[in-house]
């Protein structure tokens, strides 16, 4: 009979209405854990929740932009409100908005890190008070239980990339923060690590030689990578080949487990030998 590793634990995972995120929350309860699924848009949240509660889980939809900022508080109540309090917490919410550094408008650069940096930010910022009284009541009862917070970075964060100085900054400063988060929350019994992934297969990296683009708030935002730019990617990896979001959420659920309960302050790379 298998064991589910995270019963019991209560999971926020944003930007989980499609993609990576919505493999992340699907995989986080199938272990066991009761998960707030957001989303910009109500339909996918709902999609989200809808398929968590028919293999038997539970998810709250809580709908909304993370850049928002009265976010992060709505996000943190809906777990505590629905489920109790905060096990896992999960940054992963975010798009790509590209152009050579010359081009980049100073809206590109300021909304990229908004919903790369400064809404996990606000989203651990609203978390504390909730994991510090938890803990102490814990500590009163003899047992702190490991949280975990889990940031999503980039191997452009790590390494850089032509065309992204706006995401590529924010997923280095992502790594400051889960360094910094570890730091300061070590104390708690909470590890804080990130997911540095190369080339998973999303909408916005799906090949295409369409001009295709996906609605951002009042923005339309291109995906998609030419044919001949992914070839070029793809020979660069070990594996020989783009990630599964499946794949992806492996990497994410790695670092949520009871396993991973003395690593803290690491990036995990999730590129296939990138």
């Amino acid at each position: 009979m298998s064991v589910q590793k995270l019963q019991g634990k209560v999971a926020l995972v944003s930007g989980s209405g499609r993609g990576i995120g919505r493999a992340v929350a699907v995989k986080l309860a199938s272990e066991g854990a009761r998960v707030v699924v957001n989303d910009l848009d109500a339909e996918p949240a709902k999609e989200v929740v809808a398929e968590i509660e028919a293999l038997g889980g539970q998810a709250v939809a809580c709908v909304g932009s993370v850049t928002d900022p009265a976010f992060a508080d709505r996000f943190v109540s809906a777990a505590v409100d629905n489920f109790g309090g905060i096990d896992i917490i999960v940054n992963n919410a975010g798009y790509t908005w590209d152009n050579v550094i010359q081009k980049m408008t100073d809206q590109q650069w300021a909304d990229i890190v908004d919903v790369h940096l400064t809404a996990p930010f606000r989203i651990l910022r609203a978390a504390q008070p909730v994991i510090s009284a938890a803990v102490k009541r814990e500590r009163e009862a003899g047992f702190v239980p490991c949280r975990k917070v889990v940031n999503i970075s980039s191997t452009s964060g790590l390494l850089g990339n032509p065309g992204q100085a706006n995401y590529s900054s924010a997923k280095a400063g992502m790594v400051g923060l889960t360094k910094t988060i570890a730091k300061e929350w070590g104390r708690y019994n909470v590890t804080s690590n990130a997911v540095a992934y190369g080339v998973i297969n999303t909408r916005l990296t799906s090949v295409t030689t369409e001009a295709k683009t996906i609605k951002v708030e009042d923005r339309d935002i291109k995906v998609g990578v030419d044919p001949a730019v992914m070839d070029a990617a793809t020979k660069q990896i070990a594996l020989g080949r783009a990630g599964t979001v499946e794949e992806a959420a492996g990497a994410v659920y790695l670092l949520c487990s009871p396993e991973s309960s003395y690593i803290t302050g690491q990036v995990l790379v999730c590129g296939g030998g990138l």
